[in-house]
């Protein structure tokens, strides 16, 4: 990464724009691939997102943290656009209902395995991550 390069990072979804700032790296996780992390100077890039914890590294040295439902990410080497179904800023998440639909989901799929409820349980665990209000790790296991 070339001293003093940044990205210029988006974050939309259909009712707004959620973020627009200078970054140094963008960490977000793709459909079958994982977490994958944008730096400066990246390759260009085209990803469908699953349900996460995004983490937008500010030039400033601060970390944007938001949750991700679902969309697109769309990289060039001087900028990162994140196209959402659904996102909201980790300030934004109200931890308690997050905990709250996290234990409806897990209650759920103790009766059955279903992609609805599978959906609602990642939304809460990435909900929760980006509040802090629990580990990727956790989130991750299940």
């Amino acid at each position: 990464m070339a001293e003093g390069s940044v990205l210029r990072v988006e974050v939309v979804s259909p009712e707004r724009v959620l973020f627009t700032g200078d970054a140094r790296q963008v960490i977000t996780r793709t459909l079958d691939g994982g977490e994958i992390a944008f730096l400066p100077g990246h390759t260009a890039f085209l990803g469908a997102l699953v349900e996460n914890h995004t983490r937008i590294y500010l030039s400033d040295g601060t970390v944007q943290d938001l949750a991700v439902h679902g969309g697109f990410v769309d990289v060039a080497p001087d900028h990162v656009t994140i196209l959402s179904d659904s996102a909201e800023l980790a300030a934004d998440i109200d931890v308690n209902r997050a905990r709250l639909a996290q234990q409806r989901a897990e209650e759920a799929m103790r009766g059955e395995h279903d992609a609805t409820i599978e959906s609602a349980l990642r939304r809460a665990h990435a909900r929760l991550a980006a509040a802090g209000g629990v580990s990727e790790t956790r989130a991750a296991a299940h």
